[in-house]
C-alpha cells in the first residue's frame, strides 16, 4: 500500500530578533531553515516549507503561514505538538492542519494584517527594546491618523516600495489602517490584500514624519501620485514590525 501524500499548513509565531529573516540564506539562521530542519527530523523525510510572507531580519510574527507536503502518517493536527519540541524557544507553531493539495499561501486571495509599534517616550524601556521602535520626539497621533486615512483603498504604492523590489504591479488595496496610542505605545495596524517589499515599514516611517510635523497629512496623496520612493519617509527599523496574521477566503469557504 502506497503512502498518501498530504499538504499541511502551519501557523507560525516567532521572535525574529536572532534570525536573518524568514527565507533561507547561505550564512545565518532563518525561520524557514529551522522549520525545514525540525520537520525533516520529525517526519524522517526531506521537508521544504513554502511561506506566505518572507519577513525580513528582526521582524516578528504572531501568525505567518507555511505549507509543506508529507507522506508521514502522523495526523496533521498532532504535528504542531511534536514539532514544537524540536524548535528553538523563539519559534512556536500555533496550529497545524491539512489543506487542499493545491493550496499555496502566496497564490490565493488573502488579507494580511501587520502592526508597527513605536515606543514614544523620553527614555528607552529595556523591556520593549526588541518589539518596539523607540522614538523620543513627541508624535502627533491625530495627524498620523489623518494621514493614514489617505492610504486606505486601492492605490499605486510605488512611492512606498523598496527600489529593489521586482513585481509586476505596485498597485495594492489597503482595507484598514489605524493609528492608536495606549500609554507610551503607538500602534499602526494595517490590513491589505498584499504588501510590497518594505511597504509597511515605509508607511510607518512616513507616518512618523507626519507625527513630527515634517510632513502634513494632506501631502500623502501627492506622495502616492509621485510614484517616487524619494518622496516618502524613511524605512522604519524592522524590530518594530510584527505580522499579526493572514485570513484566507478560500479556506474559510471550504471549512
Amino acid at each position: 500500500m502506497e503512502d498518501t501524500k498530504k499538504r499541511v499548513m502551519l501557523i507560525v509565531a516567532y521572535d525574529g530578533t536572532n534570525y536573518c529573516g524568514w527565507q533561507i540564506q547561505p550564512n545565518g539562521n532563518t525561520i524557514e531553515g529551522e522549520l525545514n530542519r525540525a520537520l525533516s527530523e520529525l517526519l524522517g523525510e526531506k521537508i521544504i516549507v513554502s511561506g506566505a510572507s518572507r519577513t525580513d531580519a528582526g521582524v516578528h510574527s504572531c501568525g505567518n503561514v507555511a505549507v509543506f507536503d508529507t507522506i508521514a502518517r502522523m495526523p496533521a493536527e498532532k504535528i504542531s505538538y511534536a514539532l514544537n519540541q524540536r524548535l528553538p524557544e523563539d519559534i512556536v507553531v500555533q496550529c497545524s492542519q491539512t489543506v487542499p493539495p493545491d493550496f499555496h499561501p502566496r497564490h490565493v486571495k488573502s488579507k494580511k494584517t501587520y502592526e508597527y509599534r513605536i515606543l514614544n517616550r523620553e527614555f528607552r524601556d529595556p523591556n520593549r527594546r526588541l518589539d518596539t521602535y523607540f522614538y523620543y520626539r513627541h508624535l502627533d497621533v491625530h495627524a498620523m491618523r489623518e494621514a493614514a486615512g489617505y492610504l486606505v483603498g486601492e492605490h499605486d504604492f510605488k512611492s512606498f516600495c523598496s527600489i529593489h523590489a521586482r513585481v509586476e504591479t505596485t498597485v495594492r488595496r489597503i482595507y484598514a489602517l489605524t493609528v492608536d496610542k495606549k500609554e507610551d505605545i503607538i500602534t499602526i495596524r494595517i490590513t491589505g490584500n498584499g504588501f510590497l517589499y518594505n511597504m509597511v515599514r515605509i508607511i510607518a516611517g512616513t507616518l512618523i514624519r507626519v507625527g513630527t510635523g515634517e510632513y502634513k497629512p494632506e501631502q500623502i496623496p501627492e506622495i502616492l501620485a509621485a510614484k517616487d520612493r524619494e518622496m516618502a519617509g524613511p524605512t522604519a527599523p524592522a524590530h518594530g514590525l510584527t505580522m499579526i496574521g493572514i485570513e484566507y477566503e478560500d479556506l474559510e469557504e471550504k471549512s
